[in-house]
């Protein structure tokens, strides 16, 4: 592949106004139209054959998204555009504009590759299939890119030539089901949009921030566009009586609805970072880096943040994505990453265009890039080394690991690379996580669903051959009440913990869940932070903080100890230990504030060793757990089906029998939509049983939805069940297997 106007492309990119720039994200429902409607912006950029486009689907670059049909990873465009303006006293004139797309995934499981994509941008182009209206998806696409990202919105309506060659609709008909579908739209932007946009950012027809059109015939416009040739919407029925689709294509084509569209509404990077910066990034603003990154400056401090790791099918390269919001990055830079507390050099820099970057000697603030050298996490930030700078904010995900699968080499000798490929996929996906099990010496891989892990494992065996489990799903523990305090002793008696847990207030779960405490904060910052999520009067019990894992923390709250940061390290890592696996069934923690109260430490460093402090950590952990009316939970999945209205029942019946919850049944475009929650546990068939309920009719999407208590006819059978798939005897242990360890005085 081949850039046809490269050196004008990396002219822009170094020069360019900002004024005259757009970064934005296609977003969608899976199957709605974002890769087919793609290849018409590709085409625009001479990446791609006019005549091909609509059908290529060239952005699903990869093999198995081939295979599969589906969009897995965010592909980056970019294209210049020469924008027709016509000036009130009637004289035309053009303006080049520069844009940097990314076509994201529609489906659940790979949702992550949609937030990271939002971070980088400034707007959303929001797709709708006409015929299928708002869907799962669809809801969580505008969460995220306008609640959680402060992406401006504009609306693209696709296939609207279903309505009218296969439900043959009449224009009054067909207009009705559009309003039906820009008002379910503005609702939610309403809903979730910025306070000071909940209203500005509608869409609406006479704003021209709607477009409709079909992707497949490559027609699209707004009321501007239609207006400026003379048409009415009607005139579109009219071709279609006539069969001539190719004038459509010809005088409404859909990559200048879509562009002059996204010109007209969606922020340049200068005005989208005044309200993003504050929403993404909570360092100082009135400090020199606050103002450059609201001022999107390029001769400002360099900051930026990698928000995607490309990883070449063929070369098994990673290549880092990502977007400057401040100063001018250069290929000969040494940036400092953040999170990662490191020096890296760039070795090549650029812009992404597909699969291949176009090299550019420097990025300045305001654009996407593409640089290798080294890898790290995606949702990393950097600066210039030499220059600290605070990172950005975590990003925020729509789902959370509830599927797991455990992998080992087909070669013994074959661990150690194991364990670094597995740890490149996760550094690209961090909605996905992985863990050695110490005893099998099997990496256990867990995913937002079973096809997350499948791409993943499909992924990995390219590199090492590998064995794998079938997928299970993770559930979660936690307690239900404040435990008793106990005293446990190591296994000489020269140490004792006072230890206490009790729930975790719901602020703080949210605030770690949002990945905003780490270990490396300033420890005033964090304990007011603390404090405020909990609601407490002051924040001196939370500056004994001494870590989290997931959304469980540990606090130590004790008066006068003397030699306690000796065995401090001992004691996080038999407590890290207790929340990956807990006493009921061996299932992740969570929810849970563990408070240590008091501690003796032996004088002599010969007695407080690993094994003597994690033996009496770990029995503290698991006593105090037992006495708190330890609880398991499953997740659960809120789960959509489209189908005839003749397989109603059946699929009801079907839901019944999972024990799924039926929460909604509406009619949409001709068919029947169930809305659904069902344990994830039931769903590893699902699909199966949906086409054979349907006949094949029947299609569904669906998203994490919560974790509720397993139910009590089923919680012996499940604990059971889980225990012995953990390698655990099936009983659940009593106070007693640890009783040795209590310190009676």
């Amino acid at each position: 592949m081949k850039v046809k106007n490269a050196e004008e492309i990396r002219k822009l990119i170094m020069n360019h106004p900002k004024e005259f720039r757009r970064i934005f994200s296609i977003s969608a429902h899976i199957d709605h139209g974002k890769s087919t409607t793609a290849d018409y912006l590709l085409a625009k950029a001479g990446l791609m054959s006019a005549e091909t486009a609509g059908e290529k689907r060239m952005t699903d670059s990869d093999e198995e998204e081939q295979e599969r049909g589906i969009t897995i990873f965010t592909t980056v465009v970019i294209l210049s555009y020469d924008y027709l303006i016509i000036e009130e006293d009637g004289k035309e004139r053009t303006q080049t504009y520069l844009f940097q797309i990314n076509d994201t995934p529609g489906h659940l499981s790979f949702t992550g590759e949609v937030s990271r994509a939002l971070r980088g941008s400034d707007g959303a182009v929001i797709l709708v299939d006409a015929l299928e209206g708002m869907m799962t998806q669809t809801e969580t696409n505008i969460q995220l890119s306008v609640g959680e990202e402060a992406c401006k919105p504009v609306l693209f309506i696709n296939k609207v030539d279903r309505l009218i060659s296969e439900l043959r609709l009449d224009p009054k008909d067909v207009f009705g089901k559009l309003d039906v579908i820009v008002s379910q739209v503005n609702n939610l932007i309403k809903k979730v949009a910025p306070p000071e946009f909940k209203k500005k950012w509608n869409v609406s027809f006479p704003k021209n921030s709607i477009a409709v059109g079909s992707a497949k015939d490559g027609w699209a416009f707004t009321v501007e566009i239609l207006k400026l040739k003379g048409l009415t919407p009607q005139f579109v029925f009219e071709k279609y009586a006539e069969d001539d689709k190719k004038w459509l294509r010809k005088n409404l084509p859909l990559d200048d609805a879509l562009l002059r569209m996204v010109i007209q509404h969606i922020p340049n990077p200068g005005e989208s970072q005044i309200y993003k910066i504050p929403k993404i990034w909570h360092g100082d603003l009135e400090s020199e880096a606050g103002k450059s990154l609201i001022a999107c400056d390029p001769k400002g401090p360099l900051l930026g943040m990698i928000t995607k790791i490309f990883i070449d099918p063929k070369s098994k390269r990673a290549t880092l994505i990502g977007r400057i919001f401040s100063g001018t990055l250069k290929s000969d830079d040494t940036i400092y990453l953040v999170n990662r507390r490191q020096k890296q050099r760039v070795k090549r820099l650029g812009v992404m265009e597909l699969t291949d970057i176009l090299d550019v000697p420097e990025i300045p603030a305001g654009n996407l890039f593409a640089m290798y050298g080294f890898i790290c996490p995606a949702g990393e930030s950097f600066y210039r080394d030499g220059t600290p700078v605070e990172g950005f904010d975590k990003i925020s995900y729509a789902a959370e690991p509830v599927v797991s699968r455990a992998i080992s080499p087909k070669s013994a000798t074959d661990l150690s690379k194991l364990g670094e490929v597995v740890n490149t996929w996760i550094m690209a996906d961090p909605t996905a996580s992985y863990e050695l099990d110490q005893k099998t010496k099997k990496i256990i891989v867990r995913g937002i669903d079973p096809l997350q892990i499948d791409i993943l494992v499909t992924r990995i065996d390219d590199q090492v051959p590998i064995n794998t489990s079938d997928p299970v799903i993770v559930h979660r523990e936690t307690i239900s009440r404040e435990s008793i305090s106990y005293i446990t002793k190591s296994n000489n008696s020269h140490n004792r913990i006072e230890l206490q847990i009790r729930p975790l207030s719901e602020g703080v779960v949210q605030l770690l869940r949002a990945g905003k405490i780490d270990q490396f904060m300033e420890r005033k910052e964090r304990s007011k932070l603390l404090q405020s999520a909990a609601g407490d009067s002051d924040d001196k019990f939370w500056r004994g903080y001494w870590g989290h894992s997931e959304t469980n923390i540990l606090v130590e709250n004790t008066k006068g100890v003397q030699r306690l940061d000796r065995i401090k390290e001992f004691v996080i890592q038999a407590w890290n230990e207790f929340c990956k696996g807990s006493t009921l069934a061996g299932e992740p923690l969570t929810g849970v504030l563990f408070e240590i109260k008091d501690a003796t430490v032996h004088v002599d460093p010969a007695h407080t060793g690993v094994t003597e402090i994690v033996s009496m950590m770990a029995s503290a952990c698991n006593l105090t757990y037992l006495s708190s009316k330890p609880r398991l939970l499953e997740p659960l999945m809120r789960i959509e089906i489209k189908t005839p209205v003749d397989y109603v029942g059946a699929l009801t019946g079907l839901l019944t029998q999972k024990r799924g919850i039926i929460e909604d049944i509406a009619e949409k475009a001709g068919a029947t939509v169930l809305k659904a929650v069902i344990p994830t546990v039931e769903t590893m068939e699902l699909a199966d049983d949906i086409r054979g309920a349907t006949a094949g009719r029947g299609f569904f999407g669906y998203e994490f939805a919560r974790f509720e208590d397993v139910p009590p006819h089923l919680f012996d059978k499940t604990v059971e069940s889980i225990r012995i798939r953990n390698e655990l005897k099936p009983e659940i242990p009593s106070p007693s297997t640890w009783e040795r360890f209590i310190y009676k005085t």
